[in-house]
């Protein structure tokens, strides 16, 4: 999303003379809370599969034996209690000091998720937390707190997704606060649960948060955002924006538009 929106504001914005913006709109201001969003809301949608991920291992691990295991080329991951029935369930994901991810993250530090079942099972509830996390050079904080709702009438498993006190620090020590109330809804890689790269999902929802400068930003799904893992892209759905005091900034994925002030302008993926 960054590549996408920033540079389209920064041309919209010198395009526009500055009787035509709001007296206290700050462009630069604006277009730096954007560009964090994307940085942050990439964190957080990454932790939270990750989340799931080790939920999913530790499930269909083919014995206990291979539940707590230290792999020379992944994170120490260990169940407690150590066995497949007990709950609640502490799984703790353990990168150590760094670890190269298949999709090019090194993660570092620890994270932590409660279950209550299994990541399959209705009713189910996970909740993560963060030791001294690091998503590449961004150190994580806060609440992700994920609930299996069941499947829906076209037999697609929903989950409500929940992010409180989010907050990312940069290398230059900024932060950057982000929270989250959504629904996911899993419609593709479910039977291939021990890989998520398969994976695609329906986000609806709103999101919000506060830039290192302090402006404000919400996020609102009008149709609902088609996520593919991998390779990482958004197919289709539209998202509202506030950013600052420029209002209805609306992202149409599904025809590549992006709508800024009642100007429309293409973008490319």
């Amino acid at each position: 999303m960054k590549k996408m929106i920033v540079p389209i504001l920064a041309l919209f914005f010198m395009s526009c003379q500055e009787d035509d913006l709001k007296p206290n709109v700050d462009p630069a201001s604006a277009m730096e809370a954007l560009t964090e969003y994307a940085i942050v809301n990439k964190v957080f949608q990454d932790a939270g599969n990750n989340s799931g991920d080790a939920v999913l291992n530790s499930e269909n691990s083919a014995s206990i034996s291979k539940i707590s295991k230290t792999s020379a080329v992944g994170p120490i991951i260990t169940v407690e209690p150590l066995d497949l029935t007990t709950f609640p369930k502490t799984i703790t994901v353990d990168y150590q000091d760094g670890v190269l991810c298949k999709d090019g993250i090194t993660r570092k530090g620890i994270a932590t998720i409660v279950s209550t079942n299994w990541y399959g099972v209705e009713g189910s509830e996970h909740t993560t937390t963060f030791n001294n996390y690091y998503h590449n050079n961004y150190k994580v904080e806060g609440t992700h707190y994920v609930k299996n709702l069941g499947k829906n009438i076209d037999g697609d498993l929903q989950y409500s997704v929940i992010i409180e006190n989010g907050k990312i620090t940069t290398e230059m020590g900024k932060t950057i606060n982000y929270t989250e109330n959504s629904t996911r809804t899993w419609v593709a890689g479910s039977d291939t649960p021990l890989n998520i790269w398969d994976d695609e999902y329906m986000l609806d929802g709103t999101q919000s948060g506060v830039s290192s400068k302090g402006i404000e930003y919400s996020l609102t799904i009008e149709e609902s955002l088609h996520f593919v893992l991998l390779p990482r892209s958004i197919k289709s759905g539209i998202l509202d924006i506030d950013v600052a005091n420029i209002k209805d900034i609306k992202l149409n994925y599904t025809t590549s538009t992006i709508t800024i002030l009642g100007q429309t302008f293409p973008f490319g993926n």
